[in-house]
């Protein structure tokens, strides 16, 4: 009984704190047609996830048939991804998962972040496994947190400049990822992203210089794939 009341309560709490970010179906019809671009990858199947501002679980979804069609692991790594860009992005300064990897590395001026935010495996691997990636996913109003630091991972900004949350996504190469979850917040229309340390000045991934991680697969085609994402949007001037 007190597992039930505890579980119902987490709903609430998602109820109130998600009402600004995208639905699970929203999510899950966003992700699929960002995985349908070409995204220099495999070609795989993903999982996303959207986390608030206090970093609970708004919604989990996946692009497949069923919830075996795409990695099984990739669905907390989601979660995991929403929850660092989320954790680590600022008002006025968006960092994407992919933009902390050069710094955490040893000698790294961030080194050690990666530690700093253990995931709870008892909320990441709760079930029924029958729910995950639906609209009653036992993440859903649950903080899983767990520090993420490869491409995947985005932080949320509405029309208005504010930062709601993040989207995380995973399944494929992490280069691949992070153009999916790029694509991902450009059909949501939640990427009015303020600032950042990548290429153009936002939170785009890098594979050169001080915030860069590396190729995954093919750098020409990696490479391309960046140049042909589609540009962050301008915040509504304040009238």
């Amino acid at each position: 009984m007190a597992t039930s009341l505890s579980a119902h309560a987490a709903k609430l709490v998602a109820t109130t704190e998600c009402t600004a970010l995208p639905s699970h179906t929203q999510l899950r019809d966003a992700l699929v047609a960002a995985r349908k671009a070409d995204n220099a990858g495999f070609n795989l199947d993903m999982w996303g996830a959207v986390v608030a501002r206090s970093g609970t679980v708004c919604a989990v979804a996946f692009t497949g048939k069923s919830v075996g069609d795409q990695w099984p692991g990739s669905r907390a790594i989601s979660a995991q991804k929403a929850y660092t860009a989320n954790a680590f992005s600022l008002p006025g300064l968006a960092l994407a998962t992919a933009n902390l990897y050069s710094a955490v590395q040893p000698g790294g001026s961030l080194f050690g972040l990666q530690e700093s935010n253990p995931v709870n495996p008892a909320v990441a691997l709760q079930g029924p496994v029958a729910a995950w990636g639906q609209p009653n996913d036992p993440l859903v109003g649950q903080r899983m947190g767990g520090i993420n630091v490869f491409g995947g991972g985005l932080a949320l900004y509405n029309e208005q400049g504010a930062l709601l949350g993040a989207v995380g996504v995973s399944g494929d190469s992490s280069c691949a990822d992070h153009a999916i979850a790029w694509r991902t917040r450009n059909n949501l229309k939640l990427d009015y992203v303020p600032s950042g340390v990548g290429p153009g000045g936002v939170d785009q991934i890098a594979y050169q210089g001080d915030w860069k991680q590396p190729h995954c697969i093919k750098a020409e085609l990696e490479d391309t794939v960046v140049r042909t994402l589609p540009s962050t949007r301008s915040k509504q001037a304040s009238r």
